[in-house]
């Protein structure tokens, strides 16, 4: 296809043109062009060749972003809904008390390591509409392990999410060596290094893993959650969604692993971990100065 370039918009025929996908690197192959494709909305990465790709036309590609970009809209909306009913003071409450108890509520804070430059600003807003103070960086996921102690020096933060693209390649056999996966790996080395500066899993909340990554390998390297136990394809805010409980739930009570997916897109098939103290933090709204 003479069409093909960096950043076009394609599907698969091989799996039923049911994704979108963005052209991120193109390279001659052994009998035909291949390219490296990344998921619009999902967190998912792969090669392909030239002859399983299909441009779709623009007013799909255009309704597709548009459907995304409601379904977002729709569920950040719930969300805040359902937190300021949660968090926020009484409606007959004086005015200066209310601003008060509202100047002393404290969500918890977030340090965002991005493997996708373009989800990492989708994130980034997302955290903004849900008054979450985040920190948010660019890496390529094989640079994680280098720079996630750096940032972690620099910024305090609560909890730690590491995330990308990932996927469990095709011919790499068995779905339990870390060989397997694209990534996986680096995300494993990033959370390890990350649990040799701050090893307490209260202290520093860590999500980790992307699109079909290896759960137990993240897991068992000191995630409180990460994907993906049925090695399917997450969300690109699923991440998002699960700091949202966290960060505002009461750092004296904890979250149930149901209450967290609960509220992912994916569920329990993309996400998994352990139950994890929340991180939501009060002071004293009648201190006077």
């Amino acid at each position: 296809m003479e069409d093909l370039r960096i950043g076009t918009i394609v599907t698969r025929n091989s799996y039923g043109n049911d994704i979108f996908f963005r052209i991120m690197e193109i390279w001659p192959g052994d009998e035909e062009p291949e390219v490296r494709l990344q998921g619009l909305d999902m967190r998912l990465e792969a090669d392909a060749p030239v002859s399983d790709l299909e441009i779709p036309p623009l007013l799909e590609v255009f309704r597709y972003k548009q459907r995304v970009v409601v379904q977002n809209y729709k569920r950040i909306g719930r969300l805040v809904d359902r937190r300021q009913k949660r968090t926020l003071p009484l409606a007959d409450d004086p005015a200066g008390d209310q601003q008060r108890k509202l100047a002393c509520q404290r969500p918890g804070s977030v340090l965002h390591i991005d493997g996708n430059e373009e989800y990492l600003e989708i994130c980034m807003d997302t955290y903004r509409q849900l008054n979450i103070k985040a920190q948010g960086f660019h890496h390529s996921e094989k640079e994680f392990p280098n720079v996630v102690c750096r940032y972690l020096e620099k910024y305090s933060a609560d909890i730690l999410v590491i995330t990308g693209h990932d996927s469990l390649l095709k011919s790499g056999g068995k779905p339990e060596l870390i060989e397997s996966y694209r990534n996986s790996r680096y995300f494993v080395q990033a959370v390890e290094a990350a649990r040799k500066l701050i090893p307490s899993p209260d202290e520093l909340v860590i999500f980790a893993g992307a699109c079909q990554s290896n759960f137990e390998a993240i897991l068992s390297a000191g995630a409180n959650y990460a994907s993906s136990p049925e090695r399917v394809m997450i969300h690109a805010l699923d991440p998002v969604l699960i700091v949202e409980k966290l960060a505002y739930t009461p750092v004296h009570e904890y979250v149930e692993l149901e209450e967290a997916i609960a509220n992912t897109i994916t569920g329990p098939e993309g996400i998994g971990g352990i139950k994890t103290r929340g991180c939501f933090r009060w002071g004293d709204a009648n201190q006077v100065y």
